[in-house]
This record gives structure tokens, C-alpha cells and sequence, in this order.
């Protein structure tokens, strides 16, 4: 019931009995080879890409090693000339004890794919142990009666070498009394017998010493010797006898020192020192004689030193009882070592990688064996991670286990897994082994830069100096490494006309971005261009935002009169009858300004006046009045200087000079202010109006206007002027008429006009009209047609 509730358990856990599933990725047939012990590190043993019918490359680059089932690295794997190599001195006896032959099992472990190839190393015994007897001396009692012929078993020596190089002969030093005879016991042993050849005679001889050599079979052969002490007794004519001739024990491994095993007893119906019994192991071997002691009285037998199943699983001692008279005989005693779950299971990393790509699926993260040392359910086990990793395990060959990535996985989202590979053994109490692997995630370049903002909206002064600062971009990149630097360009513009590459550059490494030449708001008020962001990763990957640059504006343009003209050879004269009321237009200054906003808002003052107070200027629209009503004794001419200021910071100014002449019996050619325009003023009356649609400012550029108002006067009629003043034909400055009341002038076009015509007919004609509002290549100028 036990077994059948682990085999529920999570689907994750694999156990070990089922990776015999696995062989069909493995070759059955065992590759034999062999080598004498003691041979020299590095010694060759043969070339197993030969053997395999494998490419030097090929062992190379699907990583081919050696791996023993006792984990231990006897051999190396030269994978330049795939010859296999001694890794260490092998001691035959040390790793195989007595057992014949002595073999090493191997598994040659390929990957990519995944193969595995069996492979026996046989360790050849040389003769590099001399017999031994464990005791230096062997006493025997005879008695004085024992008949000719009667043998006596003596202890044996021990020779750690096997096969021919093993104990073969034992002799006797010469003597009248004994000689040798060899004993086969069917177990490859051989064990010594003293026969008595001659009577012992007590009152002789009690005493004899011997010597018994053991010899192997070497070339040349080794001896160990020993002292045989012969004490001859007197008559006892009965041996002592067991109740059985085998038992048997079975005893746990964990059992603590000191415990007592068995006793054994043994009867001698002789009396006197004749009935007594001493016990003493025979033919036991070093094993057995520092594992267990016995009472030579009682013939209780107790533990000595720690058992170990997985050393030894049994003990077979000999006991002998031999009474006082030197009597002997033997049993047997079987130990069995009953198992306990004292080791846990182990775990062997064969292979192992620490940092896989984030979108490969099924990748080799592991390779590794496992095995438990103890048996039966205490040596099974089951082997398992963690539930909630995208990781599997997979059975492959034998003990061996590899480790899968089950899926792509995702770096940005996690990056690092602590993988714990956990085996339990099915004993009791169980248990396990923890192997811990930490995986890392490499970045691939899956992720492009994302800008902060889709668009960026920067502003800078104009007239800044080269190579400033204007703002910047920034853009992330989730992936890492050179995937995650990000390097910042300037698209090309949608629009082929705007000189990108002259305006502005970005630094690629930090995505600031700078004015490559001062900028000019009456030229250029805003431009858009596109910044992209491209990583380093392979394949690149990029995105892209809008960047729109406004231009603030600068008060860098001062006002420009367009009206009156100040650089004509001739200065400007503005006729006002004498006649003139308070508040009479005399003339209007009119001026723009390149700037925008408040920096284009100009304002109007009267600096300075021939006759203070006699004229005022309005200092929103620039008009020029009379302050009062005029009469005969103000001076005739007149010079006024007008003061137009912006509003920008520092403002920005200039001047204008105005010429006034007082004239007689002018009627009214001005525009009266509302409440003091008389109907009759038109009666009779020539009055030149020139309407000028000036341009202030482009988008782009300011253009100043000179305006030639040339206006020819036909002759009037004499009757109407009353023959007091006449007016020349010929070129006259007019009135400028503000048609929005501003001050300054929106319209996209200025007219040159002129009055032409006769005494009979007068007619207006737009001799060209001048535009302002171009484009910074500039375009032809256009004609009007005659008005």
C-alpha cells in the first residue's frame, strides 16, 4: 500500500526503477577492456573513438566524458585523440577485494544527442603481496598418545593477490615428527595440516618449534612464515562437541557496540583440566577479528566495531572449542547484516548549464545521476522539482536524469530561476537530497525602444546661439545587455523642403537635442521632424516620435515707418488749410513691425514740434491732428518729429519726420473726425484718397515697402477753388487712410498709385502692386491690372 501511494504522487516525480525506459538510447553490448593494476597515471587504455566508430570532432563537440557507476574518476577522456586514459593508480585488492575478476563498469555519455555506451575496464592482479598469517605464533597441544597419521588444522595465511599470484603451497621446517599436507576447501583456499608422522613422546620431547611457510604462486614467488609451537600433552581422549555444526544470526547494521551477537557452547565430557572449554575464531579473517570479539570462557561473541551493509552484507566465522587436553572442534557461525536507511540518496552533476535564451524551448539545462546506497526500498527513490517552473525532468538511461526547459520563456518577465531537484528514498524513515541550480535567462533582442511620449512639443528663443540645447528625447528598452542600448537619430523629414540636417542635430548616445544655427521667428515660427530610436540587438529593432520645435519670439526687429517715406530725395509736405479745426487730420504715420505679439504692438508719441501744442499725434493709431483751431498768425511750415516705440523688451523704436505747410482756401482734403464732418465739405472739393493695403509681416520674412504715391492734380476748376489756390500738376503726397483703425496694416498687398489725367478727366491706376507675404525662396512679383 505504501509503494502504490508513491506511485501517485505529482506528475513531476519520476522514479528511479522506471529509467530502464531510457536504454533504447543507449548501446546494449558492454565495451571490455583491461589493464594491470598499479599501471601509471596516464597510461593508455585504449582509443574509444576508434571503438565507437566516432569522429575526433564529433567526440568534441557533442561532449562526450566518462562517468563510473562508483562515481569515481578512474579514467580520462582525451577528447583532441580520443584515447581513453588512466586517471589514477588502481589498487586491484582495494577496489575488488578478493572477488575475481575485478571490474570496473563505465558509461561513456554523449550529447547532442543524447547516447550513452557501456564499458567494462578488468583490473589484472600483478603480484604485489607476500602471504601473511595473521598470528605469529600457532600453538598446538598433542597429546603424547595420538596415533601416526592424526592431522591438525592450523591457521592459514592470507595472500591479497588472486588468481596464480595467490597463496598455492605451504612448508614445514625439517623435523622427525610432522610433515605438511595441503587442504583444498573447495573455496579456492588451501589450508595447512600438520601430520604427525612419528609417536610424541612427552618425557622426550614437550616441547617442539617449527617453522611453516606459505608460498604463492608469483614469479618470483612470495612467502610469509610463522612460528608453530608444538606443546605435547599428556592422554584426553574426548573433544569437545557443539550442539550444531552452523548457526545463524541476523543483526542490524545500526546495532551499537559492545551488543552481544550469540553464544555458542560446546560440551567435553572429559573431566578436570580435560573438560575445559576455551573458544577462539579460526581461519578468521582481519575483517571478521576487528568486527567481532569472543569470550574464549563463555563463548559469547560480541560487536566490536560499527557494521555496514553496504560494505559487507555477511560474516562467516569459524569458531573452535578445544579443552584442556588440546582437543579441538569447529562450527560455523553465519552473520547476516540486515539493512537500515542510514544513507541518503545521492546526486551526481554530470553536466550542467547555467544561462539558456529566453525564447528556446526543451533546452538541456542538466544532466546528472543519482543512486542510494542501501537496498531494497530503502535504495529506491523518486526524484522531482518544483511544481509551478516551466521545467520538466526526463528519464534517460539507467540512474541518469536531464533536466528540460518546457516552453520559451521571458526574460523581461523573469529572469533568474532557483531550481531545487529533490530525491527521496522509499525507506523508513525516508530520506533525501537536495541539489539546488540557479538558471539564468539570457536577453534576445525582442522588445524595441518605447519613447516616453509619442510627441514631444519643445521651445527656444530665437536668436540663440549655435549648438544650444533645446530639449530632449528619451526612450527605454526592456531588453538588456547591447539589446537594451538605444542610439537616437533624426528621420528624414516628410517634407523635402525644410533643411533638417542645418537645424538641428541629436546626440545618438542621450537623445538631447541641439540648434545647429540661430534661429529666426520672421523666417521659420515652427518646424516638425521625427526622432527615432534604434537598439543594438541583431536583428535592430526601432520606433520613432514627433519632435515640433516652436520659435518664440525675439524683439529683435525694431517698428519700420512705411508712411510718411523718410529716404526720398524730396521730404514728404503735408498741406493743411488755415481754415483747419480742432482735431483736423493732417496725416497719419503708419508703421509695422517684423515681431509678433507684443513685440509688434507699437505705440505713437510727438517728440518734438516747431510750434509746441499746435498739432497732437494719437498714440494708438499714429494719427497726426491739430491740437487747435488754426488762424492767420501761425507760421506757415511746420517740422514734426513722430516717435514710434514697440512694446517688446527692451522696446524697440524710430522716428519719423513730418512737413507741414498752412495753406489758404484748401478745402478739407482730409477726413474729419465724426462730429465735425460737414456735408458741404465735399461740394465742389477734389479730394485724393489713397487707400495703401500694406503688409506688416510674413510668416517668414518683413518686407519694408517704399511707396511712391505718385499723384498727378489735373487742372481744377478755378471757380471752385475760388481762384485763391491752385494746385500743380504732378507727383503729391496724400492722406494714408488706416483702414482697420490699428495703427498697423494686416492686408498682403501695397499698391503704387498715381492720379493721372486732363482738365477734362481724372483716373486712378495701380501702376504694381508689391507683395509681402512670400514664401523665403521668393516669387516673382505680380502686376495688377489698371483700376
Amino acid at each position: 500500500m505504501e509503494i502504490r501511494g508513491v506511485l501517485t504522487l505529482r506528475k513531476r516525480q519520476v522514479l528511479i526503477f522506471f529509467v530502464l525506459l531510457g536504454l533504447s538510447e543507449a548501446h546494449t553490448e558492454s565495451v571490455r577492456y583491461s589493464v594491470a593494476e598499479e599501471t601509471e597515471i596516464g597510461s593508455f587504455v585504449a582509443n574509444l573513438a576508434r571503438d565507437l566508430g566516432l569522429g575526433m570532432e564529433e567526440l568534441s563537440s557533442r561532449g562526450a566524458r566518462v562517468v563510473s557507476d562508483d562515481n569515481e574518476k578512474h579514467l580520462h577522456l582525451d577528447l583532441l585523440t580520443g584515447d581513453l586514459l588512466l586517471n589514477e593508480k588502481l589498487d586491484r585488492e582495494e577496489l575488488c577485494g578478493s572477488s575475481e575478476p575485478c571490474v570496473l563498469h563505465f558509461q561513456v555519455v554523449l550529447e547532442n544527442p543524447l547516447q550513452f555506451f557501456r564499458a567494462e575496464l578488468h583490473v589484472k592482479d600483478i603480484n604485489d603481496h607476500s602471504p601473511a598469517f595473521l598470528d605469529k605464533e600457532i600453538l598446538i597441544k598433542i597429546s603424547e598418545s595420538t596415533t601416526i597419521g592424526t592431522t591438525f588444522l592450523m591457521e592459514s595465511a592470507q595472500d591479497l593477490d588472486v588468481g596464480s599470484n595467490s597463496l598455492q603451497n605451504y612448508t614445514i621446517s625439517p623435523n622427525s615428527h610432522f610433515y605438511i599436507k595441503i587442504r583444498d576447501s573447495g573455496d579456492r583456499k588451501i589450508y595447512p595440516e600438520l601430520v604427525l608422522d612419528r609417536a610424541l613422546d612427552h618425557e622426550k620431547e614437550p616441547e617442539l618449534r617449527l617453522t611453516l611457510t606459505a608460498l604463492d604462486g608469483g614469479s618470483p614467488p612470495k612467502s610469509g612464515t610463522t612460528l608453530v609451537l608444538i606443546e605435547v600433552l599428556d592422554i584426553n581422549d574426548n573433544a569437545p562437541e557443539f550442539p550444531q555444526s552452523l548457526y545463524e544470526v541476523q543483526v542490524l547494521e545500526d546495532t551499537p557496540l559492545g551488543s552481544r551477537i550469540i553464544t555458542i557452547s560446546a560440551k567435553d565430557l572429559d573431566a578436570g583440566n580435560y573438560g575445559k572449554i576455551s573458544y577462539t575464531f579460526f581461519h578468521a579473517s582481519e575483517d571478521i577479528r576487528k568486527t567481532f570479539e569472543i569470550n574464549t570462557i563463555s563463548g559469547e561473541i560480541n560487536l566490536r566495531s560499527s557494521l555496514d551493509f553496504e560494505v559487507i552484507q555477511s560474516y562467516t566465522i569459524n569458531i573452535q572449542a578445544t579443552d584442556g587436553g588440546g582437543l579441538s572442534e569447529k562450527c560455523t557461525l553465519l552473520v547476516k547484516v540486515i539493512d537500515i536507511n542510514d544513507n541518503p540518496p545521492e546526486v551526481t552533476m554530470s553536466s550542467i548549464t547555467k544561462t539558456i535564451p529566453e525564447n528556446a524551448s526543451e533546452t538541456l539545462v542538466a544532466l546528472f545521476s543519482v543512486r542510494d546506497q542501501d537496498a531494497g526500498d530503502n535504495g529506491r527513490m523518486v526524484c522531482s522539482i518544483q511544481d509551478d517552473l516551466p521545467f520538466f525532468l526526463k528519464p534517460t538511461f539507467k540512474n541518469f536524469f536531464t533536466l528540460l526547459s518546457e516552453k520559451a520563456l521571458d526574460r523581461e518577465s523573469r529572469d533568474e530561476y532557483n531550481i531545487t531537484i529533490t530525491v527521496t528514498d522509499l525507506g523508513t524513515p525516508r530520506l533525501q537530497t537536495q541539489y539546488n541550480i540557479t538558471v539564468l535567462i539570457s536577453d534576445v533582442n525582442d522588445n524595441a525602444p518605447a519613447f516616453t511620449q509619442t510627441s514631444y512639443t519643445l521651445f527656444v528663443q530665437e536668436n540663440n546661439s549655435p549648438a544650444l540645447h533645446i530639449g530632449s528625447v528619451s526612450a527605454t528598452d526592456r531588453d538588456s545587455g547591447t539589446n537594451a542600448q538605444v542610439t537616437y537619430s533624426l528621420l528624414p523629414p516628410q517634407d523635402p523642403h525644410l533643411p533638417l540636417a542645418s537645424l538641428v542635430s541629436i546626440n545618438a548616445d542621450n537623445g538631447h537635442l541641439f540648434a545647429l544655427r540661430s534661429l529666426d521667428y520672421e523666417a521659420l515660427q515652427a518646424f516638425e521632424f521625427r526622432v527615432g530610436a534604434t537598439d543594438r540587438g541583431s536583428p535592430a529593432l526601432s520606433s520613432e516620435a514627433l519632435v515640433r520645435v516652436v520659435v518664440v519670439d525675439d524683439n529683435d526687429n525694431s517698428p519700420f515707418v512705411l508712411y510718411p517715406l523718410q529716404n526720398g530725395s524730396a521730404p514728404c509736405t503735408e498741406l493743411v488749410p488755415r481754415a483747419a479745426e480742432a482735431g483736423y487730420l493732417v496725416t497719419k504715420v503708419v508703421a509695422v513691425d517684423g515681431d509678433s505679439g507684443q513685440n509688434a504692438w507699437l505705440s505713437f508719441q510727438l517728440l518734438k514740434a516747431t510750434e509746441p501744442g499746435l498739432f497732437s499725434v494719437w498714440a494708438h493709431n499714429g494719427e497726426v491732428r491739430t491740437a487747435r483751431r488754426l488762424s492767420e498768425r501761425d507760421a506757415a511750415k511746420h517740422r514734426l518729429v513722430v516717435l514710434v516705440k514697440d512694446n517688446g523688451e527692451p522696446p524697440l523704436s524710430a522716428t519719423v519726420t513730418l512737413h507741414v505747410l498752412l495753406v489758404d482756401g484748401f478745402s478739407q482734403p482730409y477726413l474729419p473726425l465724426p462730429e465735425a464732418a460737414p456735408d458741404q465739405a465735399q461740394d465742389d472739393l477734389l479730394t485724393v484718397y489713397l487707400v495703401i493695403a500694406l503688409a506688416s509681416v510674413s510668416s517668414l520674412f518683413l518686407f519694408s515697402v517704399l511707396l511712391l504715391v505718385a499723384v498727378r492734380l489735373c487742372r481744377r476748376d478755378r471757380a471752385a477753388l475760388g481762384g485763391r489756390f491752385s494746385v500743380p500738376e504732378g507727383h503729391f503726397p496724400g492722406h494714408l487712410v488706416d483702414i482697420s483703425g490699428t495703427g498697423t496694416l494686416s492686408q498682403s498687398y501695397q499698391y503704387e498709385v498715381c492720379l493721372t489725367g486732363g482738365s477734362e478727366a481724372s483716373e486712378f491706376k495701380f501702376l504694381k502692386p508689391v507683395i509681402l507675404n512670400l514664401p523665403p525662396q521668393g516669387n516673382e512679383v505680380e502686376k495688377a491690372p489698371p483700376f
